[in-house]
């Protein structure tokens, strides 16, 4: 006569077994719910709960939990109950009214507000009131700046060098130039603490100056590959330099299409003169106001981070060293910045900008 408590009978329907296949093989399945899929399929197998239990190093009353489960609730009784909780205790009006405040008004005595000032004006928490803010993405506490162009042929020239991005001409190459001004060979003022294990680096708050030098620099667009080179001015003078320079490096069977801002020293006579007798050379001028369309802007900025903000120089000669060693590196396995917005979905996105700057109200 066999002893012990009767196990209930396991049986499965074709849609039950395909649906716990799912779940017990799925990536994207909660493991807790795969492994309680798994159970019961071995269960349904005529497996004993003590072999199920062996097979896959469970306790055996874990087992035995979740084939009677599903005896009685089916596929529904594997899902997680809802669990048991402290009510909520901040109300619908009261999320609504930091919403409004934050959103709408600002404290007398400052110009945005912080979690303790909103605190104090609605009744609640300051936890609260940073969770509410989290929940919606609100951050009172920082600011950002744009500048949206002026310029009357801001739509044509967004086309024409957007289309020289995403459709570059044949037979030609695409360069993005600028100069990158007034870069300071700074050296600290007291010996930099290095990084150590619990501790960052640490360097003295002031500085020394050694003078300033200016970097001409052409992005080429399809590869990445950058041409640089120093000069103490920037003027037309050295503007028409840094073009010979780059046209000795540029194949003499490739037209030049050259992206630039609307610095002065690109358009003097001398410049005119040198395009003149140079007829292969094409400039593109970026609309007033949106240097962003330039993308050796974006090399500026990782020369910025990568080399210039935390190095220290002790003389111009060191600071462009240490760039050209940059270029060098870059150069050695280059990596283009792929340009993916058309020109249609930029003047769409900045038309929606100005719509919500006109519905503001400020």
């Amino acid at each position: 006569m066999p002893l012990g408590r009767p196990i209930p009978t396991l049986s499965l329907s074709g849609e039950e077994r395909e649906t716990l296949q799912n779940w017990a093989r799925r990536p994207s399945s909660a493991q807790a719910l795969a492994q309680r899929a798994r159970v019961v399929l071995a269960c349904a197998e005529g497996k004993s709960n003590t072999a199920v239990a062996r097979e896959m190093s469970l306790a055996k009353p874990t087992v035995g939990k979740w084939r009677s489960r599903f005896v009685r609730l089916r596929l529904d009784g594997l899902l997680d109950e809802p669990r048991p909780g402290a009510p909520r205790q901040i109300s619908d009006a009261e999320v609504e009214r930091v919403l409004t405040l934050t959103l709408e008004k600002h404290p007398p005595d400052a110009t945005h507000w912080s979690t303790r000032s909103m605190a104090k004006r609605c009744g609640l928490s300051q936890s609260a009131v940073s969770r509410i803010w989290r929940a919606f993405a609100l951050q009172p506490h920082r600011s950002e700046t744009f500048q949206l162009s002026k310029d009357p042929l801001f739509i044509e020239k967004v086309r024409d060098i957007v289309g020289l991005y995403l459709n570059p001409p044949d037979k030609a190459l695409v360069l993005c130039a600028d100069e990158k001004t007034q870069i300071q060979a700074l050296d600290r003022s007291q010996p930099l603490l290095p990084m150590r294990p619990g501790q960052a680096e640490r360097r003295s708050h002031d500085y020394v100056r050694h003078g300033t030098t200016s970097l001409f620099a052409a992005l080429e667009v399809k590869s990445g590959w950058v041409l640089g080179d120093f000069h103490l001015r920037h003027r037309s003078v050295e503007f028409r330099k840094f073009l010979d320079r780059i046209d000795a490096a540029v194949p003499a069977a490739l037209d030049v299409h050259l992206i630039l801002d609307n610095y002065a020293t690109h358009k003097t006579p001398l410049v005119h003169r040198w395009l003149a007798r140079h007829p292969r050379f094409h400039l593109h001028f970026t609309p007033t106001g949106a240097s962003w369309l330039n993308l050796v802007e974006r090399w500026f900025a990782a020369l910025t981070e990568k080399q210039i903000r935390r190095g220290a120089h002790r003389s111009t000669r060191e600071l462009e060293d240490a760039i050209r060693r940059y270029i060098e590196a870059t150069n050695h396995r280059p990596k283009p910045f792929v340009w993916t917005k058309s020109a249609d979905e930029i003047l769409a996105s900045i038309a929606r900008f100005c719509k919500r700057i006109s519905d503001s109200g400020h």
